[in-house]
């Protein structure tokens, strides 16, 4: 089965103040990067990448990937990058009218996210889509319509909204749920004990 043409959107914005610091996207899991196994991952399934880098256009694009940088102020959080990443692909990706916007610090993301994303939104004919495993909704893993872009502009700038589940909340939403055996392919590196946590993982699984 065919999708439309979406652009992934990889949210690189996080201070990781939990990591002392540290770029955590930088950190090496199974013998690559964090942020190299998101692209890796993300690549093959969408049409193009833009890497959300926050407020300031400080991180270099890998490997030729577009940095955008957040225009709201405030601190706005990841609500702010996905707005970011709308905004690219409706001014540089003509025939795009989706993005898939996942965080640069998940190093086990799944080869079939953007398939069961878009096959659970047309099979429930919902505005947007969101990842989910053990049964605990993953908000910045989601499908967005670039028709929410003057909505979400509006809730950020206007209402100073802030929350993800907050903003999708206002629209019908399919959930595409995924098992956390033999992981959980949205586990997160936030803290150096995630890290650990994730190395050993890589090790014991090799091909995840």
């Amino acid at each position: 089965m065919s999708y439309p043409d979406t652009l992934g959107l990889v949210l690189a914005g996080g201070r990781a103040q939990r990591m002392g610091g540290t770029d955590k996207m930088l950190i090496r899991i199974g013998g690559a990067n964090i942020i190299d196994r998101v692209i890796a991952c993300l690549a093959p399934q969408c049409t193009g990448l833009v890497l959300s880098v926050g407020e300031a256009d400080s991180r270099s694009a890998a490997d030729g990937i577009p940095a955008v940088a957040d225009d709201v102020g405030g601190s706005a959080g990841p609500l702010a990058g996905i707005l970011a990443g709308l905004d690219w692909a409706a001014a540089n990706a003509a025939k795009t009218d989706w993005v898939l916007s996942a965080p640069g610090d998940c190093p086990f993301l799944p080869r079939d996210l953007l398939a069961r994303l878009h096959g659970a939104r047309s099979e429930e004919r919902a505005t947007v889509a969101c990842a989910s495993s053990g049964g605990r909704r993953h908000p910045v893993i989601a499908l967005w319509p670039l028709a929410l872009r003057r909505d979400l502009r509006r809730a950020l700038v206007e209402e100073g909204l802030r929350k993800v589940d907050r903003f999708i909340a206002r629209y019908a939403v399919a959930i595409a749920e995924w098992p956390t055996a033999p992981v959980d392919p949205f586990l997160n590196v936030n803290t150096p004990e995630d890290a650990a946590a994730a190395a050993r993982l890589a090790e014991q699984i090799p091909d995840i």
